[in-house]
């Protein structure tokens, strides 16, 4: 009986071990492997500025043709609406070293009524919020009454951008389902609300969060090209040519270049290292075949990888116990709580141990049973971070800053010279996840090498979404000619 025992526990170990085989064999992120992905990239992004529909890459012009420099003066405003809360902000501007004097900020929830009534009573909200907040100010303030406030708005919905302050909403995401504002031109409607409530404001640009990022990350620091965000969600944008931008061959700006928006999370590639945990994912989800990218990279995601990774195991022995009710509930598993898991440095695991009882109804876990899952966030989080950092050598390379010369070109070439090279990152996944950051900038020293990784430089921000909008607002001022032009 005892043999017999021994070797159920032998034979059910091994199916485990082959299912982690199996796992860290699928996601294998080698050198040569990220390599095509960057050239996959890089692809993809001149066949999607070559025409509309082009490529799974939208790259859309944002209309953005220059960035702040700090050399910018002036108090101005920004309006950020993402979610279920929104956020107004005023930014004073000292206009020298790249000076922000002072930032004031408020946060305000949206009541849930609001996200499903109509544009005009979400705008008045809005407008009065703001409008609020301006006459907490006017008592001590110095703002010159011969002069328009300016505002930039952040607005992350999917949007048709039809000019630097204009864009109409495609549809909404994130609870929001106000019906009778789909189709519309979402800055009129944003302006008609200022109106009501008689606020004299000026809005001069409406902006995603990605550009928001590479506005600040600009305004600190002018050899910044590329900002992107890998938090929830992922997305890129960068300064590009505007001579490059072919489907839009009648666009000129004074500055030779346009942000594009990029919306690489729905990048796709057969050089993408996908599981049966990723199929899986994809085909459950709301929207299948869509953002394939960012299902196997940003913090959405990562945790449900995980959890089905656990159950597969739990499906093929008993070393997890009964399978729970829990393990079997789709994004039950955050990512903060891998990232909790994998970077446990307590001696027994505990916070694993912890966190696999209280989220996953999984007790009295033997210690190796916690290695094992430390192992599954181990290489579930390599693979994204390591993607991460491909999907940015993809950006450079298209414009020509990995040391290779752009697209076309040899890599390895000895002589080009490569100059400094900063992006801008944002997201909770790159700033608060340790391994995650430490695993892309590996990646970043594998894929580029040494002698060429030096010049590059990634730098985290904060808050592109609001300071970067009013930065925008400020280096695009109505004071200045609009210098875009389509012929």
């Amino acid at each position: 009986m005892v043999e017999v025992i021994f070797i159920d526990c032998c034979f059910y170990i091994g199916r485990v071990v082959g299912v982690l085989r199996e796992l860290e064999e699928s996601c294998e992120t080698t050198v040569g492997r990220l390599r095509q992905v960057v050239d996959a990239m890089a692809v993809e992004m001149h066949a999607g500025l070559a025409s509309e529909g082009g490529s799974k890459l939208k790259m859309l012009l944002t209309f953005v043709d220059h960035l702040p420099t700090g050399s910018e003066v002036g108090t101005y405003y920004a309006l950020d609406l993402g979610g279920t809360n929104f956020r107004v902000l005023r930014v004073q501007l000292g206009g020298r070293l790249s000076s922000i004097l002072s930032k004031d900020v408020e946060l305000q929830p949206i009541p849930q009524h609001l996200m499903r009534s109509t544009s005009e009573d979400l705008f008045d909200f809005i407008a009065s919020t703001l409008k609020q907040f301006i006459e907490k100010e006017e008592n001590g303030s110095k703002f010159s009454s011969l002069r328009t406030r300016e505002l930039g708005f952040t607005f992350s919905f999917p949007v048709k951008q039809m000019s630097l302050c204009s864009g109409i909403l495609l549809k909404w995401t994130k609870g929001f389902a106000i019906e009778d504002m789909v189709g519309k031109e979402v800055v009129e409607c944003l302006r008609a609300g200022l109106t009501r409530n008689g606020l004299d404001m000026q809005v001069a640009v409406l902006v995603n969060d990605t550009v928001g990022t590479l506005a600040l990350g600009h305004y600190h620091d002018a050899d910044t090209v590329a900002a992107v965000i890998i938090g929830t969600g992922t997305n890129a944008s960068y300064l590009e040519r505007a001579d490059a931008i072919i489907k839009c061959q009648g666009l000129l700006t004074t500055s030779g270049g346009m942000v594009v928006n990029m919306e690489w999370g729905n990048f796709w590639s057969s050089h993408l290292p996908r599981t049966p945990y990723d199929i899986d994912l994809d085909a459950e989800s709301p929207n299948p075949n869509d953002q394939g990218f960012e299902k196997m990279i940003s913090g959405m995601y990562l945790g449900d990888i995980v959890r089905r990774v656990i159950l597969r195991m739990s499906q093929e022995s008993d070393i997890f116990g009964p399978v729970s009710s829990s393990l079997l509930e789709p994004f039950i598993l955050h990512t903060p709580f891998v990232a909790k898991m994998h970077e446990d440095d307590s001696s027994d695991l505990q916070e694993v141990a912890r966190i696999l009882k209280e989220k996953l109804e999984i007790s009295e876990v033997p210690l190796k049973v916690r290695k094992l899952v430390v192992r599954i966030c181990d290489v579930v989080t390599r693979r994204a971070a390591r993607l991460a950092a491909a999907g940015i050598v993809g950006i450079l390379k298209k414009i020509g800053r990995d040391g290779t010369g752009g697209i076309s070109s040899v890599r390895g070439r000895s002589d080009i010279k490569m100059r400094r090279t900063v992006v801008a990152i944002e997201g909770a996944l790159y700033t608060g996840y340790t391994m995650f950051r430490e695993y892309l900038h590996e990646a970043l020293n594998d894929i580029l090498g040494e002698e060429i990784a030096q010049h590059v430089i990634l730098r985290a921000t904060e808050d592109g979404s609001g300071i970067g909008a009013a930065l925008l607002a400020a280096s695009h001022s109505s004071y200045s000619v609009d210098s875009v032009q389509l012929i």
